[in-house]
């Protein structure tokens, strides 16, 4: 089943049939939002927001561990993550979309994997996720290709066909939050080879790894990132172009969900030989 998670701007599903709204306690404590599980042409999808439904958790608080362990949970094992992000690449004008590849970390205090040792939560289930964490692993996963190629695909496929402007791969840095970068910042970024600038992006993509899912992130440009705009960076911006964008975004998501094929990608083997 598909999870969408939705960022900044996306807080629900439309023309989804709503089938259950769950509220999931995990090891890792409550997700940000209910999980939205629904039904689209006879295809069965999950929804969650990143933010809460109210947009109460900034990005250095979002519960990420509890929110991919929660659609987890409910069946999901490929996620979609859209988000608003700043654009550095020169290239870049707001409201393009951008398929992500690869991404810079530079987040500061956010737990980033489920597999701690000695000192992992402990987690129910026989699977191989559960197992490594309950035997106390050290897990190394393999990062050189983190974002899924089949999904991937699928959305340059849908953008092309739909005729949205877009960019078919991109580098996105992840900030800590909730303030906006430096102009210096920014200068730095650029210089590492980052297209977007982000604060949620991170640690979503890894932990959704090593849960062995298969993981793809949809940004929107939402405004040029500070240095590059001259003008004052607001959330106002983002939210509104975020609103403009809203119907393309769902008529992506709809497409992907209808048109799943059967993994080809390799994501769900991701664990073989990681453990130490």
């Amino acid at each position: 089943m598909l999870g969408i998670i939705g960022g900044s701007g996306l807080y629900r599903l439309e023309d989804v049939k709503v089938l259950e709204e769950l509220f999931i306690d995990t090891p890792f404590g409550s997700p940000s939002s209910p999980v939205i599980v629904g039904e689209l042409k006879g295809k069965k999808v999950a929804f969650l927001s990143r933010h809460g439904p109210e947009h109460s958790f900034p990005p250095h608080l979002v519960p990420y561990r509890a929110n991919l362990w929660a659609l987890r949970e409910v069946g999901v094992d490929r996620v979609l993550a859209v988000s608003a992000v700043g654009g550095i690449n020169r290239l870049l004008k707001p409201g393009d979309f951008v398929v992500i590849n690869s991404f810079l970390d530079f987040t500061k205090q956010r737990k980033s994997t489920y597999y701690e040792g000695r000192l992992s939560v402990k987690v129910e289930g026989e699977d191989k996720v559960a197992q490594l964490i309950k035997e106390g692993k050290v897990v190394h996963i393999d990062v050189s290709d983190p974002y899924c190629p089949q999904i991937r695909g699928a959305l340059i496929e849908i953008l092309e066909e739909k005729g949205f402007r877009y960019h078919p791969a991109g580098v996105y840095a992840c900030t800590e939050g909730p303030r906006f970068e430096t102009p210096a910042e920014i200068k730095m970024l650029e210089s590492l080879g980052a297209d977007v600038v982000g604060m949620t992006g991170y640690p979503e993509v890894v932990l959704a790894r090593e849960l062995t899912m298969c993981y793809a992130s949809l940004c929107v440009v939402a405004n040029p990132a500070a240095g590059i705009s001259q003008n004052k960076l607001t959330s106002d911006e983002v939210l509104e172009l975020m609103a403009q964008k809203e119907e393309q975004i769902k008529e992506v998501i709809k497409d992907l969900i209808t048109r799943i094929e059967p993994k080809t990608c390799g994501c769900d083997k991701i664990l073989e030989g990681a453990e130490v």
